[in-house]
């Protein structure tokens, strides 16, 4: 019967698997991390904070898609916790931890990587469910959407429980990995191969999506007499929420890529001077998703800049900027070949009252 190890610290795991901690992370170079590590931080719960706020304050964003958008900043801020807790609990620190407290550092980042995760593979069934059925109006309602929420963060905190809940190898040092000394290689195969086939289904969701939206914007561009920016504003939606998921890939794939080598015990792959500077491209995701929103949503961004101004717009403002590509202009006289150019833009949902005629002048 093996022997278990739940009372040790963790040195003496990483010295049984060999793992470098980096003991000359100290004096200025540990400081100079330390600062661009909180100012990162700060930055990620500031801009999410206001995402989170906007979607809250601007009623235009009480939709499905927007909800899903919120709790997607949300996870991003959730990860600046997870962060934060990890700066001042790695490095030479790493060995002078428990079992429990080491689990919990790990637990935090996993959480955060599932909620996001998730949330846009929710975010991308929504979006193929809605346009592939051609309609405005998406069938979630408040409630489905709330549980699809709260779905989202059960799976993210189950799956970061998984190696404290048992799948760990704390009672078989010979399977234990190099970059995480108490995560059973067997679970970090699993857990990468299981994160990147998601990213494969993802990219082909949205890709199928993208090539729809664009087919279908090029024959009705034939038969509306809309303008141009209103018949590009479906591929410009469907390239935002890609551009979304675009960054997630790039900024998660590397890291996963090196727990797989990890989890397949590549002992010549150099892994261990690749790690930090991937963790690193892992935190940039949380600080470019509030960029990216800013950015391509010119109605998000100017919420956003009103609430830090503390000033409000007056109603020739409002009306302005409610023609923005980003919001859906509807017309109670559309035929059926325009509820896809409409529905398709960020699942926003125009009332009977909305804008009429004069989003169109």
């Amino acid at each position: 019967m093996n022997e278990c190890y739940y009372d040790k610290r963790m040195d003496f795991f990483y010295n049984k698997t060999n793992t470098d901690t980096v003991d000359e992370w100290t004096g200025p170079k540990l400081i100079v991390v330390l600062c661009f590590g909180t100012f990162f931080c700060l930055f990620i719960f500031i801009s999410n904070s206001l995402v989170i706020a906007a979607v809250v304050k601007n009623k235009r964003f009480h939709f499905p898609f927007y909800y899903l958008l919120a709790n997607l900043a949300a996870a991003d801020f959730f990860a600046g916790i997870a962060y934060v807790f990890l700066m001042f609990n790695t490095g030479p620190v790493s060995k002078t931890l428990t079992v429990n407290r080491w689990f919990l550092r790990q637990g935090l980042l996993d959480t955060s990587l599932t909620a996001s995760l998730v949330n846009l593979l929710v975010i991308a069934v929504e979006r193929h469910m809605s346009i592939m059925r051609m309609k405005i109006h998406s069938n979630l309602t408040k409630k489905r959407v709330t549980f699809l929420i709260i779905s989202i963060w059960a799976i993210a905190i189950f799956m970061g429980a998984v190696p404290t809940l048992g799948w760990n190898c704390l009672c078989d040092i010979t399977a234990c990995s190099s970059l995480a000394p108490i995560y059973s290689r067997s679970y970090l195969v699993f857990w990468s191969v299981l994160n990147l086939v998601v990213f494969f289904i993802m990219v082909v969701v949205y890709i199928r999506i993208y090539m729809y939206v664009q087919r279908k914007t090029n024959v009705l561009s034939s038969h509306t007499s809309g303008s141009i920016s209103r018949r590009r504003t479906p591929v410009k939606l469907m390239k935002t929420v890609m551009t979304l998921l675009g960054a997630f890939v790039v900024c998660w794939t590397p890291g996963l890529v090196v727990l797989l080598l990890d989890g397949l015990n590549c002992t010549y792959c150099g892994i261990q001077n690749v790690k930090r500077w991937f963790l690193l491209l892992a935190l940039l995701n949380s600080v470019m998703n509030p960029i990216i929103y800013s950015y391509k949503d010119d109605e998000m961004w100017g919420t956003m800049k009103r609430m830090i101004c503390c000033s409000s717009e007056d109603r020739s403002q409002d009306r302005r900027s409610s023609r923005i590509p980003s919001t859906v202009l509807c017309r109670s006289t559309d035929t059926s070949g325009h509820y896809i150019e409409d529905g398709i833009i960020q699942g926003t949902i125009c009332g009977k009252g909305d804008l009429g005629d004069k989003g169109n002048s």
